[in-house]
């Protein structure tokens, strides 16, 4: 039984659920952050000193906190290709775009663009420099949408861990009051991942809990 401390509407905690809900494993989630509070007791600091979520604890194995790590072990122990593959070369291409989707897409989106226009208040929201935001990002979707012009799925043509690295931010781009550059072949991808099970369950979310009026 897989143990994993984090609240349902952070994006990291998805997608680390989301990648549970695949592998379909089974767990038990403590809501933790934001509202709950909890990731400053001596108890939960002592899973990791950080105070961030996810954290996970599978059996009688130490705490993991970081959610590509997490994601890394996971799909290493539990995965198989074309999800994450034996092949070194395969599982290296897999890799190298949850790396990018995580360095490139979830970190320019989350802090710079939701944080801005769902968790600042309206008065407060510097729409400049989430003008300046979308542009970095759009950027970087560019990229995605070369990419999912030749493959189904973003390092392949079957979905893989990638996917979970990249696609879980996608609902709330797609959700959230912002203008959108075209990118077609992304949103032709994201409709295709609204229609697995394990993301509608963890990633398909209310965020209202995190909305500041």
């Amino acid at each position: 039984m897989l143990e994993v401390w984090g609240r349902k509407t952070s994006s990291n905690v998805q997608a680390l659920m989301w990648c549970i809900g695949e592998l379909r494993l089974p767990y038990r989630r403590h809501d933790v952050g934001h509202r709950y509070g909890g990731n400053d007791t001596p108890g939960f600091l002592a899973l990791n000193p950080n105070g961030t979520v996810p954290i996970l604890k599978d059996g009688d194995g130490e705490p993991l906190w970081e959610t590509g790590a997490i994601l890394r072990y996971l799909a290493t122990r539990y995965g198989t290709g074309p999800f994450w593959p034996a092949d070194l070369d395969d599982r290296t291409r897999i890799d190298k775009w949850a790396e990018w989707s995580k360095i490139n897409i979830a970190l320019n989106f989350t802090a710079p663009v939701f944080w801005r226009v769902v968790r600042t208040a309206p008065a407060d929201r510097d729409e400049e420099a989430i003008r300046a935001a979308l542009r970095a990002l759009e950027v970087k979707l560019d990229i995605a949408e070369a990419q999912l012009e030749h493959h189904a799925f973003l390092a392949c043509s079957e979905f893989t861990l990638a996917d979970v690295q990249f696609g879980h931010v996608l609902f709330r781009y797609f959700d959230i009051d912002i203008p959108r550059g075209e990118h077609p072949a992304v949103k032709q991808y994201y409709d295709a991942l609204t229609k697995r099970p394990a993301f509608i369950e963890h990633v398909m979310v209310s965020y209202e809990e995190l909305r500041v009026a």
